[in-house]
């Protein structure tokens, strides 16, 4: 099979100088889900309360998304409320409503168990471990993670840290998780923990991968309107592992064009609220915007005078 995601399914409150979306969908695994599923098949684990709407789960399940890990249960479901000024690289988070994100337990159903490929979005470290001891095999295995369990769990992230091959965290985090101003630093030593790669999300300014003896750069797509940047990072996330899936190639090579998908899938989400413009999209438009990304980069070699 794909792959699994264990994350967040939410409603999300949203402002931005460009407008304002009110009890949209969002969520972590909704937005990786969305992403990973135009290029393989996904399977998702998450909780949420009874007023979640129908029309929600239906979206997903027209994206061929499996939702049998989708857990519903009395109560509300987490809502997160959030604001963003003209430097849409950051957002000020104004509510966190954790409702039946405090039940949370995930269960992998046992036709999750042999995915090749896992996917821990962003959710409590000593949740990500319960769903690491639940899986037999993966070929992969990736994770995100945000500033508030860095500061309140480091230890437990540590341990989740060590048994993955590839994290994926914004620039700010790697240092706050490293106490490393430098980047470059920061990126050494989460490596030198025993992960095989650290893929940095630089927002506006693009992606960098970190191994042990190499860096790769990715720029940003360049675009005129940027509407909601909420779930960009996910996005992204889910166009890089999706791919990989769907190529199974984890090579260097493999993985750099892996970085350009996910990109590509983070530049078309930021163009309208929630998961409206991914609702919209097409794989032509997909593989376009890939080709333009691919010449944003291309330059000659130096020849010699």
């Amino acid at each position: 099979m794909g792959i699994v995601v264990v994350g967040t399914v939410a409603f999300d409150t949203v402002e931005t100088p460009f407008g304002r979306g009110e009890n949209v969908l969002g969520g972590s695994a909704t937005y990786f889900s969305t992403s990973a599923s135009f290029f393989t098949d996904v399977s998702l684990v998450a909780v949420v309360g009874e007023d979640f709407p129908q029309e929600h789960v239906e979206f997903l399940k027209s994206r061929q998304i499996n939702t049998e890990g989708l857990q519903q249960i009395p109560g509300k479901t987490f809502h997160w409320t959030g604001k963003y000024g003209y430097d849409l690289n950051e957002a000020q988070t104004l509510d966190t409503q954790l409702n039946v994100l405090m039940e949370f337990n995930p269960k992998l159903p046992q036709s999750y168990r042999n995915a090749e490929y896992l996917f821990l979005a962003n959710i409590d470290p000593d949740l990500q471990m319960q769903v690491l001891e639940q899986v037999e095999n993966p070929k992969l295995i990736a994770c995100d993670t945000m500033n508030f369990w860095i500061s309140s769990k480091p230890e437990a992230l540590e341990r989740v840290l060590k048994k993955v091959d590839i994290v994926v965290i914004n620039e700010g985090e790697a240092r706050q998780f490293t106490g490393e101003a430098n980047l470059v630093k920061a990126a050494r030593s989460i490596i030198a923990l025993g992960c095989k790669r650290l893929v940095v999300k630089r927002g506006e300014y693009g992606v960098l991968m970190f191994t042990a003896d190499s860096v790769f750069a990715a720029p940003a797509y360049p675009l005129e309107e940027v509407f909601d940047p909420t779930g960009a990072g996910d996005t992204f996330a889910g166009g890089f592992i999706g791919y990989l899936a769907n190529t199974g190639d984890t090579s260097e090579e493999g993985i750099r064009q892996a970085i350009i998908f996910g990109s590509v899938m983070a530049s078309f989400n930021v163009e309208d609220f929630s998961l409206e413009r991914m609702k919209r999209l097409s794989y032509g438009e997909i593989e376009a915007r890939y080709k333009s990304f691919k010449s944003l980069t291309s330059f000659r070699d130096i020849t010699t005078l």
